[in-house]
């Protein structure tokens, strides 16, 4: 048998193959037209298919024609996380009279650094210039020493090495480390500051039914002094007002122990809060954190609707109590999965989103009291800047993050297969990340962006960018305004659609076709 198989040729056997695949998608496939139609070619397709993106990442698209993050952004990241030159030279070629384009104003005469200055020792030193929980006389006062931290993102959602990674990174560029919602996990515990999160699933401080336990995050924090505030997420920019659900597949012994579930059990995250659901009851929760564990606790949201916002800043005046910081994320998305609808069309983007908020609390007179955080795409020294002159404090960032550290936008953060490691629970891709080297990167890549943020700032004059003033940010628009809701852009107001509640829906005899009504 062994000599007979020897002695047929290669082609042979390929042609045998051939035959076999051909017999397969005629007769025994049906689940795909293609290679139902067109057996063995129709393979090719589905192969072309599936390298389309690295094709035209690589090959197709120019400098500044991708998304999220074009070629340019993306290698400027790079070469700021390695101490490459990140220069460009012949001048720019961006559109500059491109919708929305920024433009710094600079001083006829820039900022002069005086000898002795902090500046003249550390290039890249920009503290936050407010004090998380001055106003509210927390015990445990903090203030950020860095105006750029990493984003809220999940060990989990990202593998232990790039969390690691992250968390040794701030810890040498003096940032912070936002947990995410997935709980505190021994990653994040390796000298970098943190902001302790958690969202709806209330993972590392949940009760047994499912809520937040109070004792469990009072514990947390006394048992962790890394964690320097605690920030509770109302949303996020990839899908606000959406919950989720971690499969039992997922769940390791060591997922379950971090995230107070059970091993195997799927885990629901629901849309809404279970330890809230009022804005007086945010704003009791808030106080109740605050009092028990004596550190800044802060509030995350999308934006969208702002009656709520304007609810809560009614309340906040009226009581002389509130959040010590609000993160506003915008509705870009991030690293979270989200389905097409919500990260193309739900919540406002950053720039519109901030703004609506920052009135709700300047028109108060209340911008004082909080420590706003800007997350939506901000981790550029020109958009920073931008960023600041709206009112901005400090600035998160989560794909930028993950970009220093070795991220090449593969989009495929939701499949457990990102190629670098990164976003990915595979043991095998996770080892390609030296956690040494790549700390080393993300505290370059933020030292590089505070110090030419710096440089930009002296440009315009200033010593801090909290100096900042909106007329020192030019941007192109197309009229006179940024945008219109629908009843300004078509000119009429839809007819209210009667509703009494879906209850009465479910209850309609003629749900589904029940019931026929005949005439007699």
């Amino acid at each position: 048998m062994i000599d007979f198989i020897t002695s047929i040729s290669w082609w042979v056997w390929l042609l045998i193959i051939i035959v076999i695949v051909a017999i397969r998608d005629i007769f025994f496939q049906r689940s795909h037209t293609i290679s139902h139609n067109f057996p063995i070619v129709g393979h090719f397709r589905y192969w072309l298919e599936s390298i389309g993106p690295e094709m035209r990442q690589y090959f197709v698209a120019n400098n500044r024609e991708e998304l999220p993050f074009n070629r340019i952004e993306r290698g400027w990241i790079y070469a700021s996380a390695k101490k490459e030159n990140n220069y460009e030279g012949f001048g720019t070629d961006r559109d500059i009279y491109a919708h929305h384009h920024i433009f710094v104003k600079n001083q006829m005469m820039a900022y002069e650094v005086p000898a002795e200055h902090p500046n003249q020792i550390d290039t890249s030193f920009v503290p936050c210039a407010k004090v998380m929980g001055a106003y509210n006389k927390r015990r445990k006062l903090y203030r950020p020493k860095s105006v750029i931290n990493v984003s809220a993102m999940s060990f989990g959602s990202l593998s232990a090495a790039a969390v690691e990674s992250l968390n040794k990174g701030v810890a040498k560029s003096d940032a912070y480390h936002n947990t995410g919602e997935g709980g505190l996990s021994p990653y994040h515990k390796q000298g970098g500051d943190v902001v302790f999160h958690f969202g709806t699933g209330y993972f590392g401080v949940r009760s047994d039914e499912g809520s937040l336990s109070i004792e469990k995050l009072k514990a947390l924090v006394e048992n962790n002094p890394c964690i320097k505030a605690i920030e509770i997420k109302l949303s996020q920019g990839a899908k606000p007002g959406k919950g989720g659900v971690l499969p039992g597949a997922k769940i390791t012994p060591e997922l379950a122990e971090i995230r107070g579930v059970e091993v195997g059990k799927d885990v629901l995250s629901p849309a809404t809060h279970k330890a809230f659901k009022t804005i007086p009851e945010l704003l009791q929760l808030i106080e109740k954190i605050a009092e028990e564990t004596g550190l800044p606790v802060g509030i995350k949201g999308a934006i969208g609707k702002i009656d709520q916002w304007e609810q809560l800043a009614d309340l906040m005046l009226k009581t002389g109590k509130g959040p010590d910081f609000i993160t506003v994320d915008g509705g870009e998305g991030g690293t979270g999965a989200a389905p097409p609808s919500f990260a193309d069309h739900v919540s406002l983007p950053w720039v519109y989103g901030f703004s609506s908020l920052y009135k709700v609390f300047l028109n108060r007179e209340l911008t004082d009291r909080i420590v706003f955080i800007g997350s939506g795409k901000l981790g550029f020294p020109a958009k920073a800047a931008m960023a600041f002159a709206m009112g901005v404090d400090c600035i998160n960032v989560a794909r930028e993050a993950m970009m220093s550290i070795g991220c090449i936008q593969a989009q495929v953060c939701h499949t457990n297969r990102c190629p670098t490691g990164i976003a990915t629970q595979n043991k095998w891709l996770q080892n390609g990340i030296d956690v040494p080297l790549k700390s080393d990167r993300l505290a370059q890549y933020f030292k590089s962006f505070r110090k030419e943020f710096l440089e930009i700032t002296h440009a315009a004059g200033y010593e801090h960018p909290c100096q900042f003033h909106m007329e020192d940010i030019q941007v192109n628009v197309d009229d006179t305004d940024m945008n219109r809701d629908l009843r300004s852009a078509y000119k009429y107001q839809k007819t209210p659609v009667p509703f009494n509640g879906m209850q009465e829906l479910y209850d309609c005899i003629f749900l589904g076709g029940k019931s026929v009504i005949t005439n007699k």
